[in-house]
Formats: C-alpha cells, structure tokens, sequence
C-alpha cells in the first residue's frame, strides 16, 4: 500500500541518493555531465522552505521510501518557478527514487494520491506538470493520468525546456470518477 507523508530532515540522506540516480537525473537535467539530479538542491534547506504552498511528500510502499514528491501552489509560492501563471493551480514533481521500483505501477498510484490531495481543496482548478521535452516516457506517464498536453515552455533559473501539461478538475472526474 502507498501513502504519502511529509517529508523530513530524516530524509536528507535518501534524497541525496537518489539525487544520484542516472534516471532521476536525467529526467531533471537535459545536461548529460550533470552529476546529481535538481542542479545544486541542498535538500536541508530545500526542506526547511516548506510552508502551505511549498511542500515535500515522502512516497512509502509499506513504510519503505520509494518516491518523492514536490507539489506547490505555482501562483504563491516563493520561487516564482513558473513565472506568471493564474492563481487556483497547484504543480506536482514526483520522482521514483531506485531503478528497481520504477515501472511497477508504484508513480501511478502515488500520483493519484497527491492529485486527490490536490483537489480536496475546493478553490484548485487544474494541476500543472512540466517535464523536460526530452523525457517522452514522463509525457506518456502523465498523459495517462489524463494530463493534457499545453505546449512547450522555458522555466526556472536555467531555463528548462518542459512540455507543461494540465489536467483540469473536470477531466479527472471523468477519467477516475469514485476519486
């Protein structure tokens, strides 16, 4: 069983590793030198940023750590990653930290845990992803989960070419409608 829990200081040293992960890294990083995953993360700062709309999430398939998770308010919060967007959006990151639990089904099921948690909230609209153009097996993942393609955009400090992706409150409804 998958659950989600908010990530922790505990958590620093699986972060790093995972950091480390050739496929975690190349699915934040077009670079092919780069040597850890998410630029120059220091993952104890990173954690102590987390506030209402700026939070981590731990994914654990029978209390053993497999995934983590980034899901933020992209209107209010800190950074301003994603440049001017509307408000009542949130964008969720998630990366599947060893090889071995990748391809078991386990992003799916964590996904749809932190896309409920998002609309729980009454006010959210859609959520947004942004995954590299370059990682076609990320726009598969989403698309199945009912994210729709928007187009193509240059964010963050180094600016990242990713194909955002949105799926609307509406859409998830019709897709998974007991959720």
């Amino acid at each position: 069983m998958i659950v989600l829990r908010p990530a922790t200081l505990d958590d620093v040293p699986l972060l790093d590793l995972w950091d480390l992960e050739p496929d975690v890294i190349s699915a934040t990083s077009d670079d092919p030198d780069a040597p850890k995953a998410f630029g120059d993360i220091y993952w104890p700062g990173e954690l102590t940023l987390v506030r209402h709309d700026y939070q981590y999430f731990i994914a654990e398939l029978d209390g053993r750590p497999i995934a983590g998770l980034q899901v933020i308010d992209p209107y209010t919060e800190p950074t301003k990653y994603w440049g001017e967007v509307q408000p009542h959006l949130r964008a969720i990151d998630i990366w599947i930290g060893s090889a071995a639990d990748r391809g078991q089904g386990f992003g799916r099921q964590a996904m749809r845990l932190a896309i409920e948690a998002c609309f729980r909230d009454p006010d959210v609209r859609a959520i947004i992803i942004d995954p590299l153009v370059s990682n076609t097996r990320a726009h598969t993942f989403y698309q199945r989960l009912g994210f729709r393609p928007e187009g193509i955009r240059e964010l963050g400090e180094d600016d990242d070419v990713c194909l955002v992706h949105r799926l609307t409150r509406e859409d998830w409804r019709k897709l998974f409608p007991g959720e």
